[in-house]
């Protein structure tokens, strides 16, 4: 199945002293989706914001909220993001014991479900939830920090997960180092959502977006 491409910028890169109108201006230049990278300092080794700030980020767009929980555990937390505004909620494999109850959780709230998967764990963690999936995430670098390298071998992941989930309405996502000289071999091997942070918000021109963003759409495959 051909899924639409999703341009999800992460606000991780954006100027958090100009938070709200910087969700505004990366929509209104082309985004499909805001991807809110939410850390514990425990689970990864930085911390970035909350629900708090989710909601007051909503009354800016009203593009889908994708909202990745590197967080342990994640389970505590997920009404409060539900509750914020988040469109898609997804949890790590790594992060707790319990996974089809994390995503019977987001589901019950009426939210779309995800499962993020580090680098090193593979595909088959997931193969025994597969049906109660909105969305995978594969992650293209260690989660915790931006502006990392994409790590190869995760291209055969991303295989992988496009594999597994055959003709199931679930998002292929990608996060960590996509930008024009990646997106090509990650959207060939079956990604459809392209989570950038610096490869956009580093890169405006002339206080656009736009340019950044058609370079993601045009180099995809």
């Amino acid at each position: 199945m051909k899924r639409p491409l999703r341009i999800a910028p992460s606000i991780l890169s954006a100027d958090f002293s100009n938070l709200g109108p910087e969700v505004r201006s990366v929509v209104a230049d082309g985004a499909d989706w805001i991807h809110l990278d939410i850390m514990d300092g425990h689970f990864v080794p930085n911390i970035t914001f909350g629900p708090a700030v989710v909601k007051s980020l909503r009354k800016y767009t009203d593009a889908i909220f994708d909202c990745h929980l590197m967080i342990e555990p994640a389970d505590p937390f997920i009404p409060a993001f539900a509750e914020a505004g988040c469109d898609y909620i997804t949890v790590h494999e790594e992060a707790g014991p319990h996974l089809h109850r994390s995503l019977q959780n987001i589901r019950n709230l009426g939210k779309k479900a995800g499962v993020a998967l580090n680098p090193a764990t593979p595909v088959s963690m997931i193969e025994h939830v597969i049906d109660d999936l909105d969305l995978i995430l594969i992650m293209t670098v260690n989660p915790g920090f931006g502006g990392q390298k994409f790590i190869p071998a995760t291209l055969e992941k991303i295989r992988q997960a496009n594999a597994l989930i055959g003709d199931r309405p679930i998002e292929l996502e990608v996060d960590g180092g996509i930008a024009p000289d990646t997106v090509g071999a990650v959207t060939e091997a079956g990604a459809n959502a392209l989570v950038a942070g610096s490869a956009i918000f580093g890169r405006a021109e002339n206080g656009s977006y736009a340019p950044s963003i058609k370079a993601l759409r045009d180099a995809s495959k």
